[in-house]
């Protein structure tokens, strides 16, 4: 017996232990790859780290340089 899942990003059916398990295809996992690429998943935070500016987990700015306290 095998099992099958949906394919995350076209929802076809794809048997375990295939190629590109749990994708159907290479462009299906290229077009997931690129969807993490442009941001379109995130992972929730929950508690962002003390002194980190809203939209960065570092703290820093985009030039990387450190954020001075006001």
């Amino acid at each position: 017996m095998s099992l099958n899942v949906k394919c995350p990003t076209c929802k076809r059916s794809v048997e375990l232990g295939t190629e590109w398990f749990p994708f159907c295809s290479e462009r299906c996992r290229l077009i997931d790859l690129g969807r993490w690429a442009d941001e379109e998943y995130r992972i929730p935070v929950e508690n962002e780290a003390p002194g980190a500016e809203k939209g960065t987990a570092t703290g820093r700015d985009e030039g990387g340089e450190a954020s001075k306290p006001n």
